[in-house]
């Protein structure tokens, strides 16, 4: 295993746990829709407010076959299949992660339109130009190899094919402050520029056609996350669940790390020529 997927995977039994919440709280497995879920599974800054303008940003029609790299709980994936009714393949290197993905889809009714699957986000195994989309949600923080990711990106979409990128990006602030949510320490953290980014892309094949920095909504999100924590605590499943009692510190670190400009988080659309 990994460093980085056993950053992710933490002590095992989070679908148990997951699954023993909901049931505590009363909610009904049959009757659930991906929004219920986005406390647990929307692994992203921002949660469900970003996963929406990435389903705008790629433009998907019902049947688009979409590759999620670095899907995690499937959050983003399940969002999309819900709104557009795309299906999605979903790529990560977290056995646990891709276990819960799946179930997470079965009690919301998505599973006909969701696949998740263990493997490596820079060499898929996916045939060819067989994607009309992809994306990469907060990913590429822990790829080192980031020609690779986006050359991968690029093989498997079709001509015309649009790819969204949203991450956490170095800001001009200085070194980040850890623990953060992808790392304890700058050992699995490889963030690019945005001056890279601008970079990394084109040098793949694609052409950008919108950059925008949401770095002052995050910080915002963040504050309000932190306040709520330390004011109620963690709720009882969330990233908690499996960032385990450093959680409390990330968050904290996430707002000192956005406010002093160490990190931005800025989305890409981009597209494969025809």
């Amino acid at each position: 295993m990994s460093e980085v997927s056993r950053f992710y995977g933490g002590p095992g039994g989070l679908l148990a746990t997951i699954s023993s919440v909901f049931a505590a709280a009363g909610l009904d497995r049959a009757t659930l829709r991906p929004a219920d879920l986005a406390p647990v599974d929307e692994f992203h800054i921002r949660g469900r407010a970003a996963s929406l303008e990435i389903v705008e940003a790629l433009g998907l029609t019902p049947g688009s076959r979409v590759l999620d790299l670095g899907s995690g709980l499937g959050g983003p994936a399940r969002t999309l299949t819900e709104l557009t009714s795309c299906t999605v393949v979903g790529v990560d290197l977290t056995p646990e992660f891709c276990e819960v993905a799946t179930a997470l889809s079965d009690w919301t009714g998505l599973s006909d339109r969701t696949r998740f699957q263990v493997g490596d986000a820079t060499n898929t195994g996916l045939p060819d130009a067989s994607m009309d989309a992809a994306m990469t949600v907060h990913v590429a923080m822990n790829i080192a190899d980031k020609p690779g990711l986006y050359a991968e990106a690029f093989r498997v979409l079709r001509p015309g094919g649009r790819f969204v990128v949203y991450d956490v990006l170095q800001g001009e602030g200085g070194a980040v402050h850890y623990p953060v949510p992808w790392a304890t320490d700058p050992s699995t953290s490889f963030l690019a520029t945005p001056e890279e980014m601008r970079e990394l892309l084109p040098a793949a094949g694609f052409e950008i056609s919108a950059e925008v920095d949401s770095s002052d909504e995050s910080l915002a999100w963040f504050q309000q996350l932190r306040a709520r924590i330390q004011h109620d605590g963690p709720p009882p499943v969330t990233f908690a669940a499996f960032l385990g009692d450093a959680f409390g510190q990330m968050a904290t670190n996430q707002v000192a790390n956005l406010a002093e400009r160490r990190i931005r988080t800025v989305m890409y659309t981009c597209s494969r020529p025809l």
